[in-house]
């Protein structure tokens, strides 16, 4: 259902029970609704979503069964996402940049009974989209999806991003994503018919899907994937249409953007919104003298979406809670009402339990306006030596040093370690005097292991995984002792590992 032709009225969220041709589907055929490299109107969708389901069809897949969706961000991934929800299929999707082990472990664990994979290679590095052809194939023992009720089920499975750790199994049904349709509605500055979102995150995970490609779907906004993820690749996404432009990522693309060229006016940039972690200081300021418009943010799980926000800036760092959603901090920790469990499989308690989704993040809450704060993960509470270390003040005050170009922060073996990325010409030695000034001798470090990049996950989020992070500085060390071996230096004494600065005394 959308909203009326004109204007920039909030389309009304569709009813609970809607099949996905009336939440997602309905329009005039000649409406532009998705560009990727090419228009395409929702005619045009409508035609490959009949094609794309009767391509599962033909692999085994009907009501009731399930389906899972291994594609980069494509129209293929589009179209045989909406044809498996027409064909009342569940739905996993699994992001393209997962290794064959990792995706032979989640179809080992939830059973699909087709896959649907690109027929061929397709290379996506930096690209926002690619063109590919795609082959479904049966899978001999794939379980059909579990009944929540008589013709009700599981309409959506995701892996959460797993930045901490594994991933978990998330289940949501289509009356849970029309609820979140609707507290996107409620949002007054997010876009409207007649706009136009740039996408930069993963359609395979929430925030790009329901905020993206759902959201834009239903309401008559016109999605956009830019050709490349680089700077000039966005900002040319940006100005390729008059109409106001709101682009959405992670803010590793706000500092990327904050930092280009001038390209010079850009009337059509409305607004820049970012989700997945907390903003690094000084990027919001920098980001609105560079383009002169807010950098909004968003918080939000992959078990519920949209959560809270601020999209004009102004309240930062508070955010205003989504319409309908009943918040709470316990003991430190933000909960929030869900009375069943969005996990399949057993349950963790600290996840979930007594009808309260368990966020494990720390927040504050503001008793007069209902506002919340977020302070970090939960889990980045350490205790050392019997004194309590918050690891993300450490790595905001990292962050924050001259020479950091960004770090991470974690808990192992008993003491912190930090990972970082240095500008050019900075040294840790030196990054470590001044981090010292700024925080007590307990809270520093004990080592600042400097990396050419930091690893992230699928979506974007810095990895803070400590095993990741451990075998991310080893490679980088193997790297360089094999540079060294290559190129012997004058100096026998240089250290290879010249980025790792000794334990504390």
């Amino acid at each position: 259902m959308n909203a009326a032709p004109s204007g920039p009225a909030t389309p009304a969220a569709p009813a609970p029970g809607h099949r996905v041709d009336a939440l997602l589907l309905a329009g005039d055929d000649h409406e532009h609704c998705l560009t990727l490299g090419r228009a395409v109107d929702r005619g045009s969708l409508r035609a490959l979503v009949e094609q794309a389901g009767a391509q599962l069809a033909r692999a085994g897949l009907a009501e009731g069964g399930t389906v899972a969706l291994r594609l980069p961000p494509s129209l293929a991934l589009v179209t045989g996402l909406l044809a498996g929800w027409r064909l009342g299929a569940q739905v996993l999707l699994l992001d393209h940049r997962l290794t064959r082990i990792e995706v032979d472990r989640a179809l080992d664990r939830l059973a699909p009974q087709v896959l649907v994979e690109p027929a061929g290679p397709a290379g996506t590095a930096l690209r926002g989209y690619a063109e590919v052809e795609t082959v479904a194939v049966a899978r001999p023992g794939g379980r059909p999806a579990e009944q929540l009720s008589p013709g009700r089920i599981h309409a959506l499975v995701q892996l959460s991003s797993g930045s901490t750790g594994p991933s978990k199994v998330v289940a949501r049904t289509l009356q849970d994503l029309a609820a979140e349709l609707d507290r996107y509605s409620r949002l007054p500055q997010f876009p409207r018919r007649g706009e136009r979102i740039v996408l930069l995150s993963s359609l395979v995970h929430v925030l790009g899907l329901v905020g993206g490609l759902l959201w834009s779907l239903h309401a008559g906004v016109e999605l956009v994937l830019p050709e490349r993820l680089t700077a000039a690749g966005i900002l040319a996404a940006v100005t390729a249409g008059p109409q106001p432009t709101t682009v959405i990522g992670v803010p590793f693309y706000a500092e990327l953007l904050a930092a280009a060229a001038a390209p010079g006016p850009l009337p059509s940039f409305a607004r820049m919104i970012v989700a997945g972690e907390l903003v690094r200081p000084g990027v919001p300021e920098a980001f609105t003298a560079r383009y002169g418009i807010p950098l909004g943010t968003m918080y939000g799980m992959t078990e519920l979406g949209v959560i809270a926000t601020d999209l004009t800036g102004r309240l930062r760092p508070a955010l205003d809670p989504a319409h309908g959603l009943d918040l709470r901090v316990d003991q430190g920790e933000l909960h929030i009402k869900q009375p069943d469990s969005p996990y399949l499989g057993e349950v963790d308690p600290a996840c979930w339990s007594d009808g309260w989704l368990h966020t494990r993040d720390a927040a504050t809450k503001d008793p007069a306006t209902g506002q919340v704060v977020i302070l970090g993960r939960r889990d980045s509470q350490v205790s050392i030596g019997g004194l309590k270390v918050d690891l993300t003040e450490v790595e905001r005050t990292l962050s924050a040093v001259d020479g950091v170009a960004e770090a991470v922060v974690v808990f192992e073996a008993g003491g912190i370690e930090a990972y970082l990325v240095l500008e050019d010409g900075a040294n840790a030695a030196a990054v470590r005097e001044d981090l010292a000034l700024e925080v007590a001798a307990y809270k520093l470090p004990r080592h600042l292991r400097a990396l050419p990049a930091l690893p992230r996950t699928a979506t974007g989020k810095l990895l803070r995984d400590p095993a990741a992070l451990r075998e991310a500085a080893a490679a980088e060390t193997r790297a360089a002792q094999a540079r060294a071996a290559a190129e012997p230096a004058p100096d026998a004494r240089v250290s290879v590992n010249a980025g790792d600065v000794p334990d504390l005394d």
